[in-house]
């Protein structure tokens, strides 16, 4: 056992930080000394003492032996792990480092296709070649949940020669699949399964959270700590166990993605979130719990309003693999019965001081972690009450007309892809109004929010049912983000 209460790396940089000398390295601003004023105004001088460059005492990202090396020993130990990896590039080069580091040119990956938009950077770096595997659908609530293990076992059935396999665990919602069964079946191919746990850092600290996906038997997990503990912005973990993930070509896969210049101070940060999680972290979270608790409690009692809770109610008729738990700190509200959707929801909360992590049609999701109050509570479910009061609930949810994002039918996974994601990316394309582009391959991601995770991306066949939804999403107030025209007018496609 480790001593816990170590933060070597945050300790020498503090040290550093203090040290008296003349320094001629990098960064130019010299420990503050040439920050702009209006910069210093907002954040203070201390943080700019501690932007410090590889200097001997804190040791190197990419060959760690000094306090590097040690605050990814204790972070493996406190999270479950054989290694860890700090990260400064934030979770998008976990997960791209961890398709490198399992898939070379024209190998398969399984994933489902509420994937993130880092994996298609991962997709093209590599080459690999994406089979999707549908996750399951809640066509009420038009939300996509997770692969099946039965979907899955088809899916490598089918596609035997597949290198790795990747699930969403949790998805944005906080719902978590079968990730033991899911390791269990693809351990049986003798592949790795990589897990983009971006929202799941927490869950190894707390009995009443989701079981963390290496306990569930996962080879390779990407954490944001920063989305749900104390860590800064961008910094991230990655963690690993077992055998099924060659170490050095991670290794090597990390030095490609990752900035050669890293930030201490998110390094540091990294290094006391976990310090921070490994002694208080139970405490922590049984409050967290509690105050979401509340929150769902008291905004499920609000007229017209509805929270996403486990086990669904009424009975969800999909496969109860596809929702076998709930991260209950994320609280999914739905407004839909108030006559609004969820981005005007988002409007007028966030004029009353309420700030959501993001809108989708029919809902507002919200993140409660270790750094919410009783007080952000309170103005919560305020903010919930005085929304309904504003409204009603006399408005019809079928006047709201809300598109529906069903997967089959929008998205054909088998027949969608054409080529690989590299291939189309690299290719010569042109840009097309979009009314002409039915049937051309995309070379572009498409990624709306909601659901924030890519309807098109490069290599994929466009369909009119695409097209159709994306343009309602722009018509219901949604974003367009990863193509060159977010208006959505025109679309970058395979020249043929």
């Amino acid at each position: 056992m480790l001593n816990q209460n170590q933060t070597p790396l945050l300790d020498a940089l503090k040290a550093n930080a203090a040290r008296p000398h003349a320094g001629f390295y990098t960064p130019g601003h010299k420990r503050g000394q040439g920050i702009s004023p209006r910069l210093t105004d907002l954040l203070g001088e201390a943080v700019f003492r501690a932007d410090l460059t590889e200097l001997s005492e804190l040791d190197n990202l990419f060959a760690p032996q000094g306090v590097i090396q040690q605050g990814q020993q204790l972070a493996a130990e406190a999270f479950g792990a054989a290694q860890t990896y700090f990260l400064v590039n934030g979770s998008t080069c976990g997960i791209e480092a961890a398709i490198l580091a399992t898939c070379g040119m024209g190998d398969k990956i399984i994933l489902p296709r509420n994937v993130h938009s880092s994996v298609v950077g991962g997709l093209i770096l590599s080459g690999a070649m994406p089979i999707f595997v549908n996750p399951e659908y809640d066509p009420v609530l038009d939300i996509a949940h997770s692969i099946t293990p039965t979907s899955l076992q088809a899916a490598l059935e089918q596609h035997p020669d597949a290198k790795a396999v990747m699930i969403v665990y949790p998805t944005y919602y906080g719902v978590c699949g079968d990730a033991h069964a899911i390791a269990s079946l693809v351990h049986q191919y003798n592949i790795p399964l990589l897990v983009d746990e971006a929202h799941g850092a927490h869950f190894a600290f707390h009995p009443q959270l989701p079981m963390a996906a290496l306990a569930a038997g996962a080879d390779l997990s990407v954490q944001s700590i920063h989305k749900t503990l104390g860590a800064m912005t961008q910094a991230s973990m990655l963690h690993v166990q077992g055998n099924r993930v060659d170490s050095d070509r991670l290794n090597k896969a990390l030095q490609l993605v990752q900035s050669t210049s890293p930030s201490y101070i998110l390094l540091a940060s990294l290094d006391a979130a976990r310090q921070q999680m490994a002694l208080h972290g139970f405490e922590l979270m049984s409050d967290t719990l509690q105050l979401a608790d509340e929150a769902r409690t008291r905004i499920s009692q609000i007229p017209g309003l509805s929270v996403l809770h486990f086990p669904p109610s009424p009975p969800s008729p999909l496969p109860p693999s596809s929702f076998v738990t709930l991260d209950k700190t994320r609280l999914t509200v739905t407004v839909s019965g108030l006559g609004l959707t969820g981005f005007e929801a988002e409007e007028i909360l966030d004029q009353l001081g309420v700030t959501a992590e993001f809108a989708s049609l029919q809902h507002l999701t919200f993140i409660i972690s270790l750094g919410n109050t009783a007080e952000d509570i309170q103005q919560l479910v305020q903010g919930f009450i005085t929304l309904a009061q504003m409204t009603g609930v006399n408005k019809n949810e079928k006047d709201l007309k809300l598109p529906k994002l069903v997967w089959d039918y929008i998205i054909s996974l088998g027949n969608s892809v054409r080529m690989s994601p590299r291939e189309a990316f690299f290719a010569e394309s042109e840009t097309l109004p979009i009314e002409e582009t039915t049937e051309c391959i995309c070379a572009e991601i498409v990624c709306p929010y909601p659901p924030g995770i890519p309807i098109l991306m490069p290599g994929e066949i466009i369909t009119d049912n695409a097209i159709a939804y994306l343009q309602q999403i722009l018509a219901m107030d949604g974003m367009i983000s990863g193509c060159a025209d977010s208006s959505l007018k025109s679309l970058q496609v395979v020249k043929e």
